[in-house]
């Protein structure tokens, strides 16, 4: 009897982990982190629970506004996607809606940006899990000028703007700015 005890006490804790780990789980990878800002260019869903009207896919537009229906322009850009959570959970439920629930997911981040000694210059959307060298590639690879040794980024979410040398392993964010210099020699 003692011994099926301690498997049931072994097996609960062993449920309680798992749910714990799910909980924390996301399927959409960084964005879901409190680290990961909402910002200019992002497309996000929000869902609101039972109030299919409500819900919908909206841009993030230059100014980090989202405009929603009832409650109008929501600003969410530098927030958080439990932040902005709050804040448009908190604008329902102060005029129109008793406990509404909100969720917000990230559709579409917004692009980085490549410039310098590569084939193809300019925009490319983000994809998770992005390295400095799988964006040079996304940009058609260095041109035989570039300097490979002294790649920078500057990251949108730093406020200081400060670009830093990389590695090619290094990661690429959204709004992220990559610059390969040309090579004098």
């Amino acid at each position: 009897m003692a011994a099926r005890s301690i498997l049931n006490l072994r097996f609960l804790r062993l449920a309680a982990a798992a749910l714990v780990a799910l909980a924390f789980w996301s399927p959409f990878g960084f964005a879901a982190d409190a680290g990961y800002r909402l910002g200019s260019g992002d497309k996000v869903r929000v869902t609101v629970f039972n109030e299919k009207d409500l819900s919908g896919e909206y841009d993030v537009n230059d100014q980090g506004l989202v405009a929603l229906p009832l409650i109008g322009q929501v600003k969410v850009g530098g927030l958080s996607i439990s932040e902005a959570q709050q804040v448009i959970t908190d604008r329902y439920g102060k005029d129109y809606l008793v406990n509404p629930r909100v969720t917000v997911e990230v559709l579409n981040y917004r692009p980085f940006f490549i410039l310098g000694e590569v084939k193809s210059p300019g925009s490319y959307p983000y994809v998770n899990g992005m390295t400095v060298v799988n964006a040079i590639a996304l940009a058609g690879g260095y041109t035989p000028r570039a300097n490979k040794g002294r790649v920078t980024i500057k990251h949108a979410s730093d406020p200081s703007g400060r670009e830093e040398t990389v590695q090619e392993d290094a990661p690429v964010l959204p709004g992220d700015v990559i610059r390969v210099p040309e090579r004098f020699f």
